[in-house]
């Protein structure tokens, strides 16, 4: 049984498709962020995956960390949602700091690396650079965008 939080009438019922995805950009004290090149595409992007039902955002995010890098987490704060419309999946991302551990590989990553700003544009698509990217800004505020899986489709900073 769904429920449904609005007091609105409701005039179709439609089962939501969505899921909710947790990532962290894990910056080192010289700028470089942690990276993963994931084992079944190739691609490189920041750690995470799917939020478990029971579990809070930011112990997904540190448990997604930790199992992709060995590396261990604390969440600074979130840097950006990211809505992929092609799939359903709402994506968060946190700033992170390390906090110990050792990089490892996994059943999800071929290779865990430290990449300066320069290797995320090059090595990262479009929709995992920007919210690496995002996250390294200055700013405290988060960024709004949603892509296709492959290009931004659109952006709003949150207020």
């Amino acid at each position: 049984m769904l429920l449904y939080m609005s007091t609105s009438p409701v005039r179709e019922v439609s089962t939501p498709l969505h899921s909710v995805s947790v990532a962290g950009a894990v910056v080192r004290e010289d700028g470089r962020v942690l990276a993963i090149r994931r084992a079944d595409n190739g691609t490189w992007e920041p750690p995470g995956g799917v939020l478990e039902l029971t579990e809070t955002v930011e112990d997904g995010v540190r448990r997604e960390i930790f199992e992709e890098t060995g590396i261990k987490v604390s969440v600074e704060r979130l840097t950006g949602v990211y809505k992929n419309v092609t799939r359903g999946v709402v994506a968060l991302v946190f700033r992170c700091h390390p906090e110990g551990g050792t990089e490892q590989l996994s059943d999800e990553s071929t290779a865990v690396d430290w990449l300066t700003p320069a290797e995320i544009e090059d090595r990262m698509g479009e929709v995992f650079a920007v919210r690496v990217l995002d996250a390294l800004r200055s700013d405290a505020v988060p960024s709004i965008r949603t892509h296709d899986g492959r290009q931004l489709l659109g952006e709003q900073a949150a207020s």
